[in-house]
């Protein structure tokens, strides 16, 4: 497993939400939802997450919506995909635990090679910012 959904509808959501905030203007989710395909009360679910971590700020009332705490240009990929607590992991051993993934709970003999594998994925991804994203110029 690469990313789940949650973390792959979270960036989508951000870089909706960061291409379509107006000088700190809300947007609404239910506008998010529909540009992205994605289920309004998943993306509520995935917005409650990323206010918890502080990368998004609500704003109550008529013309209320949401709005980036940080600028997209402070914002890395990573810091989305942690608020969604989803591992970027390759392996299928539990956790933090040594336990592997074989009946014996040993780990396999390629589990090396998966954990480096999930390891460049984290750093390739908290390399990017939100706004490079936005812009598309994502590091090749």
């Amino acid at each position: 497993m690469i990313l789940g959904t949650r973390s792959r509808y979270a960036v989508m959501a951000m870089v909706d939400l960061a291409n379509h905030s107006r000088a700190g203007k809300p947007v609404r989710l239910a506008e998010i939802a529909e540009r992205q395909e994605i289920p309004l009360n998943y993306l509520e679910q995935i917005f409650a997450m990323l206010k918890q971590h502080e990368l998004v700020q609500s704003v109550k009332g008529p013309g209320g919506g949401y709005r980036l705490a940080k600028t997209p240009n402070e914002m890395l990929i990573s810091h989305i995909i942690v608020a969604t607590n989803e591992d970027i992991k390759m392996t299928r051993c539990e956790g933090a635990s040594h336990m592997g993934c074989m009946a014996s709970k040993e780990q396999c003999v390629t589990h090396d090679l998966w954990e480096g594998l999930g390891e460049h994925i984290y750093h390739y991804l908290n390399a990017v910012s939100l706004e490079q994203v936005c812009n598309r110029k994502g590091k090749k």
